[in-house]
């Protein structure tokens, strides 16, 4: 007799579906994945034309720069340019007085002789150039310089008049008449000159020659023959 197993059952055979996807969610890639992404994307086109206008233009200004410096080493190195040397020939005092109102009025006439030692550089004097004597720092007075032309390698005589009047002249006087006693007066010549420089058939834009002497003279008496015993002249160019 045959066993029949009555816990054995039987299943039909049914087409089994994979599930389905998860639903994608609309929330934002978390901050993690955002940076991946920027980080990926390439770059602006407009902060490269920037780069680009930037290097041209830095490039550009160095070229000029260098074209520029090559001009004035090739102008130095064809005229060798020199700046025009001063001397005080003379100076004599014609009046230095007390006025009513106790100012003190002085002239002084200066003989200066200028030398041009270029040889292919020409120096026009403009107007408004000026000549002033200081004694420590109080302005005795002060002159014109004549405007001309200054040619190669070429020495000019100037005469100068200098003119002026100090307020509290009594004391200023006082202390002159106490530096003649020991026959050494310190004195300081200082001139401004605007010139222009000629190169060629070139005329450059104005520049100035600013000068300082340095004098020592043995008497300041008015209408008397007056010595100098010390001169020292230093001169520079302001663009």
């Amino acid at each position: 007799m045959a066993l029949v197993d009555h816990h054995q059952k039987i299943h039909p055979l049914t087409d089994v579906e994979p599930p389905p996807p998860p639903p994608q969610s609309s929330a934002p890639p978390p901050p993690l994945e955002k940076a991946l992404h920027h980080q990926i994307l390439p770059p602006k086109k407009r902060r490269s034309c920037l780069c680009r206008c930037l290097c041209y233009t830095f490039c550009l200004i160095l070229l000029l720069l260098i074209i520029l410096g090559a001009v004035i080493g090739i102008l130095y190195l064809v005229f060798k340019p020199k700046i025009p040397t001063f001397s005080i020939d003379s100076l004599n005092i014609s009046d230095l007085r007390l006025n009513f109102d106790m100012s003190l009025y002085a002239r002084f006439d200066v003989k200066i002789t200028t030398y041009n030692p270029n040889e292919k550089i020409g120096i026009y004097y403009e107007k408004g150039g000026v000549l002033s004597v200081w004694y420590t720092e109080n302005k005795l007075c002060e002159g014109s310089l004549p405007a001309f032309y200054h040619g190669h390698r070429n020495k000019t005589a100037l005469d100068v008049v200098l003119t002026g009047r100090t307020v509290y002249g009594s004391t200023l006087m006082s202390a002159l008449v106490e530096q003649q006693q020991t026959g050494r007066i310190p004195l300081q010549l200082q001139a401004v000159a605007p010139v222009a420089v000629k190169m060629g058939k070139m005329k450059l834009k104005k520049v100035k020659i600013l000068g300082n002497c340095l004098l020592v003279v043995d008497s300041l008496t008015a209408n008397n023959a007056i010595t100098i015993k010390a001169s020292n002249c230093k001169f520079r160019l302001k663009l």
